[in-house]
């Protein structure tokens, strides 16, 4: 399978402090592929580097295209789509005008989009006229996912989308990102604090430490290693 997103000694700072560390990965089309580690390890600043919001240096691919200094929004248009931690939905714009920004990178019939991001999102056309700053977190989280589908990702950037929600709206979130990839083939890069929901998502995961690749692997691997589970993973 072709690699679609590629990293190679990737270094990023916030200021005088760097997050992250000479780090590789990859992303095959049409893959998911999971991002791990205690907090602070550099998994966010992982997802802002490919999605050129944090200094960065070092090589950073799409599809064989170099992201080098692109901003965000040249980023987006060619096909990655960001969903950051903490939602990022515009409290103040309906659940409509929410979708209407996801899709202000590409061209094409807004109600399509609408149409195909209900067929996962069923709820958001009796919701459409909501402010979405009214809705609950679990509608919250998954508006910003439907955002994000409206741009039509080749490579959806997925950060922490459980946290703070309950288990059944953790459940239906990831069985949409699923259903995303293996019905559409939008490749993933997921960040996830719940280390077993990220592997039995992911087909291969990287283990960050301290700005740094310290492991790396195929899922089931990575789950099976009673040294890395315990040490790293959290259970």
């Amino acid at each position: 399978m072709a690699v679609l997103l590629a990293l190679e000694d990737v270094d990023a700072r916030y200021g005088q402090v760097q997050a992250l560390r000479g780090v590789s990965l990859t992303v095959d089309e049409s893959e998911i592929v999971a991002i791990l580690g205690a907090n602070g390890a550099g998994k966010t600043t992982t997802l802002r580097a490919v999605s050129g919001t944090v200094r960065r240096s070092g090589r950073i691919e799409l599809a064989g295209k170099s992201l080098g200094r692109r901003g965000p929004e040249a980023t987006a248009r060619l096909g990655v789509a960001h969903v950051p931690e903490g939602r990022g939905t515009f409290s103040e714009l309906t659940v409509w005008e929410n979708l209407r920004l996801g899709a202000h990178v590409r061209r094409g019939s807004l109600q399509a989009d609408f149409k195909r991001v209900g067929e996962f999102f069923p709820w958001l056309e009796a919701r459409r006229n909501q402010q979405a700053g009214t809705l609950s977190g679990g509608e919250q989280q998954m508006l910003a996912l439907a955002r994000a589908v409206m741009q039509r990702p080749r490579l959806l950037l997925l950060d922490e989308p459980s946290l703070g929600l309950a288990p059944l709206v953790v459940a239906e979130i990831f069985r949409i990102v699923r259903e995303l990839n293996e019905q559409h083939g939008t490749a993933v890069l997921l960040v996830e604090q719940n280390a077993r929901t990220s592997l039995a998502t992911a087909a291969r995961a990287y283990v960050l430490e301290v700005g740094r690749v310290a492991f790396a692997g195929a899922s089931e691997e990575l789950a099976s290693r009673d040294t890395i589970r315990k040490s790293y993973l959290g259970y």
